[in-house]
């Protein structure tokens, strides 16, 4: 049975790129190039999608705001008030349990009473602790997911649709966020399923299922599961695939002078060989990796910012001032407050993905028997993403004014590009590098979270892994030689998706998350 979902399923998939639109068969579009066929197949469906999926309310004026980003928002103020702003309360704590200084949370003993030194502690623990990552590599796993070109071509985009004062609202739905991360994060090692050899399952879709069903919903919890683990396997197609891929080949073949009609086209073919090559061994494979690129990635990232930042740091405080002047002017040039309000936070909510449920899957395979020390490591995560990551890549935008009469949201990577060029000629080729390792590493993390929603959809057997993984390559391919409008689009729609069934689960089951964080800090206390 399962075998023929999935079958129909990637019907469904080949029917969307390549048999329905018709249109291809037509003259013109035989007389283009590859990278041009497959834009002109995407584009329709990808805005149809999302004008579906990101239905705008309106807010009179003239004045329209996505109601997801409105729902994000909501219940990341109320998450945040409801467990005391334990993102800001638990903030060393995170950073002390990332650094195994809360490797356990009792000192265990001997039999004649003695204390057991720490260090061989880890040694004792991992016969019974359940999961297969380290906190570190569950946290780096999940950033390599977040951190990728949304901070990078994202923040361009928010700022030349939104001006600088988009900047503010990023911050604060970063900082919101943080409370949102927790608590998906914290669910997601709770009801996470382990089998006989600690190979891990989790997510949303686990916890929408097991924890209704604990409510008395569990009708409405296998519909949500069903509904969540869809929208992922698009979304890591879309958001964690093709944006990445798209902008990565984008920046590569602009840096090097390339022309070619399937310049694109062949990028996306080396860069999902060697996708391919990490994530058929999994999840621990994917950790040991993205633990090493990651801290890589974003040192050369922020060394690069810093620099830049360095050569201008007069200019700094005027740069916030603007900001934050801009985010609260009703005559701001790109729709007001509530415009740049909008911009800012739908930026930030894709950057970060909180709410959306999709880090939570990661953080599943963590190494504890305490939910909530995930919970509270993974609240690093929009701190990092969007607060740190995403402010610097702003500010070095707006110190330089590249964006100054740019409109449109086709701009992306080449503005930050432009930007990093305006202190050093050629520097935009270190950022090059950045901008492969960024999308190499959320190609690897998202390529997980898929699988792992697909396994849920059709069953763990190998060959159905085998099916979704060729399929994830596949999209690798198509986002590499689609434009980024299209690319945007259908990213949008299947990341903000996820949002739905994810945010009101986390709403019913927010009293299990208390439970446990109250279990884990009574643990730490003794």
């Amino acid at each position: 049975m399962k075998n023929l979902r999935c079958l129909r399923f990637i019907t469904i998939i080949s029917c969307c790129f390549f048999v329905l639109p018709l249109q291809a068969q037509s003259t013109t579009l035989q007389s283009m190039g590859i990278d041009e066929r497959i834009n002109a197949f995407l584009a329709p469906y990808t805005l149809a999608l999302k004008n579906f999926v990101l239905h705008p309310i309106s807010l009179g004026g003239g004045k329209e705001i996505p109601i997801v980003i409105v729902l994000l928002l909501m219940v990341a103020a109320y998450f945040t008030f409801y467990f005391k702003f334990i993102n800001l309360r638990k903030f060393k704590l995170a950073v002390d349990i990332v650094r195994g200084k809360h490797s356990s949370s009792k000192k265990p003993q001997n039999a004649a009473g003695e204390t057991i030194r720490k260090d061989n502690l880890q040694t004792i623990q991992a016969d019974h602790i359940q999961g297969e990552i380290s906190h570190f590599q569950a946290l780096t796993a999940a950033i390599s997911a977040t951190v990728g070109l949304g901070n990078i071509a994202g923040v361009a985009v928010a700022i030349a649709l939104g001006g600088p004062g988009a900047t503010f609202w990023m911050i604060i739905g970063g900082l919101l966020g943080m409370s949102t991360k927790f608590v998906e994060c914290t669910l997601g090692v709770k009801y996470r399923e382990v089998d006989e050899d600690n190979t891990v399952h989790g997510g949303p879709m686990y916890y929408l299922t097991k924890g209704l069903k604990e409510k008395g919903f569990p009708r409405t919890g296998k519909a949500f599961g069903i509904f969540f683990a869809m929208m992922c396997v698009g979304g890591s197609f879309g958001g964690g695939n093709m944006f990445q891929s798209n902008q990565a080949a984008e920046q590569f073949t602009t840096r090097l002078g390339i022309e070619s009609g399937s310049a694109g086209f062949i990028f996306g073919l080396f860069m999902a060989s060697l996708v391919a090559i990490v994530i058929i061994g999994g999840i621990k494979r994917i950790g040991a990796i993205t633990e090493k690129i990651v801290p890589v990635m974003c040192g050369l990232y922020i060394l690069s910012a810093v620099i830049i930042l360095v050569v201008h740091v007069a200019e700094i405080p005027s740069a916030f001032a603007l900001i934050f002047k801009e985010a609260f002017s009703p005559s701001a040039a790109f729709g007001g407050i509530v415009g740049v309000l909008a911009i800012g936070f739908q930026r930030a909510a894709f950057s970060n993905e909180a709410g959306v449920g999709s880090a939570a899957i990661a953080h599943a395979a963590v190494k504890t028997n305490y939910p909530a020390s995930e919970g509270i490591v993974a609240l690093l995560e929009p701190f990092i993403d969007t607060v740190v990551v995403c402010t610097m890549t702003a500010l070095v935008i707006i110190i330089t004014g590249v964006y100054v009469g740019q409109t449109g949201s086709n701009i992306g990577i080449q503005l930050t590009s432009q930007a990093f060029d305006t202190v050093f000629p050629g520097f935009s080729y270190v950022l090059m590098v950045a901008v492969i390792l960024f999308a190499f590493s959320t190609m690897l993390a998202w390529s997980y979270y898929g699988l792992t929603a697909w396994k849920f959809l059709f069953g763990k057997e190998k060959k159905s892994a085998l099916i979704y993984k060729t399929l994830f390559c596949l999209f690798i391919v198509i986002g590499s030689s689609a434009e980024l409008e299209a690319v945007i689009d259908f990213s949008d729609a299947m990341v903000f998706a996820m949002v739905f069934p994810n945010i009101i689960g986390l709403v019913l089951l927010a009293p299990v998350v208390k439970e446990e964080v109250e279990k884990y800090v009574n643990a730490l206390n003794r």
